[in-house]
């Protein structure tokens, strides 16, 4: 199930209305363990959570079945299911992977898209521009805006990428790592030079520079892991060596 879509908006920006009992308990729940309702590891017990969503058992366990391959839950058996574990070395396999598939999906949108990609980008960029804004001034109360528009920002850069597949598996990682992006964003702020990165990968997009485009997303995704790495909870956990040096 492919499945674009972060709090209440899908992925051209709009409200997005869920199609299915399924779909609303699937993206509720989604929603609630992304911004830590659910912690991670906590057991989701069907029998208690069909009334806090409303919702019959069988659909809330296929919306279960559907977190499960999104990787955000995590099946015992005949146990029920659990909030998938966070964790410093998942977040650095996260985006080892990310940068990866992101930066070639990157180079392929700049040299595929058109005016029309052009036109979306800028658009793109300007919301997300004056969500940082907010985001100065206000953590709590802007953290789930700036969030979508930074998601709608990386999904337009990629936007022209001709892969499917590529696509849908950042679209998953995206997701997995929004997971550890809120901790980092709720701990400290979030760096100013921040937006000017993403200014840097803006222009150079637009100019069809994919090599420092792609050399900017790069350092851009690692900084999340790097802020990650700095927050209280993960500070004692060890990064494998070459990140360690890295940083």
């Amino acid at each position: 199930m492919e499945q674009l879509i972060t709090g209440d908006f899908a992925a051209n920006g709009e409200a997005y209305e869920p199609k299915t009992l399924v779909d609303g308990a699937y993206r509720q729940l989604r929603r609630d363990i992304i911004e830590g309702r659910h912690p991670p590891g906590t057991k989701l017990r069907v029998e208690h959570l069909k009334d806090a969503y409303e919702v019959g058992a069988g659909t809330l366990r296929e919306a279960l079945a559907l977190l499960v391959s999104d990787s955000l839950v995590v099946a015992q058996g005949q146990r029920g299911f659990r909030v998938a574990p966070i964790s410093l070395a998942d977040i650095e396999d996260i985006t080892r992977t990310r940068v990866m598939l992101e930066c070639e999906a990157l180079r392929q949108s700049i040299t595929n898209g058109d005016e029309t990609w052009e036109g979306n980008l800028v658009s793109a960029f300007h919301l997300l521009t004056r969500a940082e804004e907010k985001l100065a001034g206000d953590v709590d109360g802007s953290v789930n805006e700036w969030e979508e528009r930074n998601r709608v920002f990386h999904e337009t850069l990629i936007g022209a990428c001709t892969s499917r597949w590529t696509r849908h598996f950042l679209a998953i990682l995206y997701r997995q790592s929004e997971r550890y992006r809120r901790i980092s964003v709720l701990n400290r702020p979030v760096p100013q030079d921040v937006h000017e990165e993403h200014e840097q990968i803006f222009k150079a997009a637009i100019a069809r520079d994919a090599d420092e485009a792609t050399r900017v997303l790069s350092g851009h995704i690692w900084r999340t892991f790097q802020t990650v790495a700095s927050v209280p909870q993960f500070a004692q956990e060890p990064a494998s060596r070459k990140v360690a040096n890295a940083r």
